[in-house]
């Protein structure tokens, strides 16, 4: 099986969880909020803005940036069953979001189509080529437009789930092109691995210029049950947050 077959079969197994759990989410939805961080950046950018959202999962963020302010949200997944729930729910709720199956980079969507990209939380580690990915972003942004990306930071697949000590795995490198997922949701599946100077270098080179990047302490996702790892006390980065506007 192909790195691409692998990369389907896991996201289209976790994407199940959108169908069981679709009525939490539904409950979920009416009071989702973004991290606070989220917030704070996008609150001078996004009222009334046309949000497209890349790898929209459960599309739950989706609500959120309507709470903050946004006109509407395109949400964009390859998942067929991902894309069906949070279709649903909007209609359900009555909301201005719409979701379309597509697989990135190419979305087929028009140019200039967007005020406001929004995306992370697991979606970067997805993208075989990065360069293809920020060229078509920045393709779908209106000039003077934003990307936005909250996600985890390029060091956390070094880091052990270990409860009582922090350390670097030994089967992975910082530099590696790749790794082997061996968590929910995407077991088995390959993780496309980048620095944090190739993701702005990437940036820069599509035509965008950062206006901000900082790196925190609390991952974006942590499991529902069992323990916190200790890398996740507040010593270690474990997020970062990415704001470039499209020059």
């Amino acid at each position: 099986m192909s790195t691409h077959e692998d990369t389907r079969r896991a996201w289209d197994e976790a994407s199940r969880k959108h169908v069981v759990e679709y009525a939490e989410h539904l409950e979920q939805a009416r009071t989702a909020r973004l991290w606070p961080v989220e917030e704070e950046l996008l609150a001078p950018l996004i009222d009334d803005a046309e949000v497209l959202h890349p790898q929209s999962g459960h599309g739950l963020d989706d609500h959120a940036l309507l709470r903050l302010g946004a006109r509407s949200v395109v949400g964009i997944d390859y998942s067929p069953t991902a894309v069906g729930a949070a279709q649903r729910r909007a209609e359900e709720l009555g909301v201005p979001c719409r979701y379309e199956v597509a697989e990135l980079p190419d979305t087929g969507l028009p140019e200039a189509c967007a005020d406001l990209v929004y995306t992370g939380k697991g979606a970067l580690i997805w993208m075989g080529d990065l360069d293809a990915w920020a060229a078509e972003m920045h393709r779908l942004l209106r000039p003077g437009g934003h990307l936005f990306v909250y996600e985890a930071h390029p060091l956390v697949p070094l880091w052990s789930w270990d409860a009582t000590e922090a350390w670097v795995r030994s089967d992975r490198s910082y530099f590696a092109a790749s790794h082997v997922n061996d968590t929910f949701p995407a077991r088995g599946a390959t993780e496309h691995q980048r620095t944090l100077a190739q993701l702005v270098m990437t940036l820069q080179r599509a035509g965008f210029a950062l206006q901000h990047l900082a790196e925190h302490p609390d991952p974006f996702w942590m499991p529902e049950d069992g323990e916190r790892a200790a890398a996740w006390d507040g010593r270690l980065p474990n997020a970062i947050s990415l704001l470039a506007v499209r020059s």
